[in-house]
């Protein structure tokens, strides 16, 4: 059925999340057997690598495929008004452990941990962000080779930060990973949101921190007014790269050149970053000579 819906289609962009507890690939794997270009907007660390586990056949296939595009992950490697399918996805992820990297080691943290207060600059300025286990930070240290690697996560107002802790301290576990019983206290708490965000916006800002092992910071930062319409722009840039040929048969993440061709990767950042508020971008990690010693992602929606 899904084969035949992909029937002289030149690429599919799959949306439909909650990606977290996906066991199959099945828009991945119906495009592969239909020869079609394929990217998703995963924000599940497994259902990616599940993904790239299809690498070889994509290759085979002649069949050029993106995971974790979008906005974050994407770009980039809360509500805010993306929908109930964003809120489900956060709580979800309040059930996992946070995987990070310290000096090449894997770590097993827990979510919702870790606070620091961030200077997102104008328009958002400091606020506090909490780890949660995103697909950048693996991606980030397979594929870039970073040591170091963490990501974190907040909202706003600060309250809904208060009540994702509490979730992930004293809701059961097996509760967090169920997705019919998330999908549950979604549909209970989605109304509340909406009003508020009604009140205090979807703006949506970003902040990458590299530090290199010649003692060399930089930073890039990345804040729109409206995460809503930014997701759109995003995700539009990774397809117009895929269209345009940037990307080689295989399955691949953002990070990697056979994902988003290096020289591609400028135009693709200037059309993601359609109506930001805030766009810095320091030099590339991926053009600097020294060896990244280490990379803290911070979302805050």
């Amino acid at each position: 059925m899904l084969e035949k819906a992909l029937e002289d289609v030149d690429l599919v962009v799959h949306t439909a999340g909650p990606f977290q507890r996906e066991a199959e690939c099945t828009v991945l794997r119906a495009a592969i057997s239909t020869k079609t270009a394929y990217i998703d907007v995963c924000d599940d660390m497994d259902y990616s690598w599940r993904a790239k586990a299809f690498h070889e056949e994509a290759k085979a296939q002649g069949v050029p495929a993106i995971t974790t595009a979008g906005i974050y992950p994407g770009v980039s490697n809360g509500s805010g008004g993306a929908g109930p399918t964003i809120l489900a996805t956060s709580f979800l992820l309040l059930g996992e452990d946070v995987i990070a990297y310290n000096k090449g080691e894997e770590i097993k943290l827990k979510p919702y941990s870790g606070v620091l207060n961030i200077d997102f600059g104008k328009g958002v300025r400091k606020r506090d962000v909490y780890l949660l286990n995103l697909p950048e930070v693996k991606s980030a240290h397979k594929f870039l080779g970073v040591p170091t690697v963490s990501a974190r996560f907040g909202t706003a107002p600060f309250f809904w930060n208060w009540g994702m802790e509490a979730f992930a301290k004293f809701l059961p576990v097996e509760l967090l990973r169920d997705k019919d019983k998330v999908g549950k206290l979604v549909k209970e708490i989605d109304p509340l949101v909406r009003a508020i965000d009604g009140i205090v916006g979807e703006r949506v800002s970003m902040r990458v921190d590299l530090e290199c092992s010649n003692g060399r910071n930089t930073i890039g930062l990345f804040s729109h007014r409206k995460l809503s319409v930014s997701v759109g722009h995003s995700t539009a840039a990774f397809v117009q790269a895929v269209l345009e040929g940037s990307t080689q048969p295989g399955v691949w993440f953002p990070e990697e050149p056979e994902g988003i061709a290096i020289e591609s990767r400028k135009l693709l950042l200037e059309r993601a970053s359609q109506g930001t508020t805030n766009f810095v971008m320091n030099k590339p990690s991926w053009m600097i000579e020294t060896d990244p010693k280490e990379v803290i992602l911070g979302i805050y929606v």
